[in-house]
C-alpha cells in the first residue's frame, strides 16, 4: 500500500486546530446540541485527525495541495 504523502502546509494545520478547538468547545459548553451538536462534534474530530495526520483525502481527490513544494 502506498504510503500517503502530506498535502496540508502549516497556515491550513493552524486553521484546522483552530477551528476544531472552537468546535469542540461549542458542543462541551452545550452551545450547539442534537443532531447539530454531533455533526458538529464529528468535524472538530476529522480537523483534529487531519491536522495530525496532515493529510486530507478531500484535497487529494480534487488534486489541491496547502503544503509547500520541494525544490531541487
Amino acid at each position: 500500500m502506498k504510503a500517503l504523502q502530506k498535502n496540508m502546509g502549516k497556515v491550513d494545520t493552524g486553521i484546522r486546530l483552530t477551528l476544531a478547538v472552537v468546535l469542540f468547545i461549542l458542543f462541551f459548553t452545550n452551545a450547539v446540541s442534537g443532531t447539530i451538536g454531533f455533526i458538529d462534534l464529528g468535524i472538530a474530530v476529522l480537523f483534529t485527525v487531519t491536522s495530525f495526520v496532515g493529510f486530507c483525502p478531500l484535497y487529494r481527490l480534487v488534486g489541491f495541495k496547502t503544503c509547500p513544494t520541494k525544490r531541487i
